[in-house]
């Protein structure tokens, strides 16, 4: 009884898998470039959305329409262009370690930007503390 469960579990395991096709290539296919370009684009509109969705909507931005017109592609386009990268997985991770490269890249180049600003208004106000400390009292003419 155990060899039958056993064999009938091994035939349906080899009948259960099937062969996955990979999409033909679209017509349109959106180069791997513009992919890692819309895709960068797409990655800092969902970080936008995270951190004040409402006042997007209350203005009405579509953003997805937004990226969608900047790179002229259509959601079909860009659906079937990522389908097909998604299909051939070196590929794939080879546009998105592009993509995080070059959201580190920004994210790098904020910081420092963050960071310039802060010693800049730290400098100002050391300064005027330094100002209000070397003046001399004023002095009332009462005394």
């Amino acid at each position: 009884m155990k060899q039958l469960l056993l064999l009938s579990l091994l035939v349906l395991s080899f009948t259960g898998c099937q062969n996955v096709a990979q999409p033909e290539k679209p017509k349109d296919l959106i180069s791997k470039e513009k992919m890692v370009d819309l895709l960068t684009e797409a990655y800092l509109a969902n970080a936008a959305r995270s951190v004040n969705n409402q006042a997007i909507v209350d203005k009405g931005i579509k953003i997805d329409s937004l990226i969608y017109k900047n790179f002229r592609v259509d959601s079909l386009q860009f659906a079937n262009s990522n389908a097909y990268y998604a299909a051939d997985v070196n590929t794939y991770m080879e546009i998105f370690q592009k993509v995080e490269a070059r959201l580190v890249t920004m994210q790098k180049k904020m910081d420092s930007i963050r960071e310039a600003d802060k010693n800049r208004k730290d400098s100002i106000g050391k300064r005027k503390f330094e100002e209000n400390v070397s003046a001399e009292p004023v002095r009332d003419s009462l005394i």
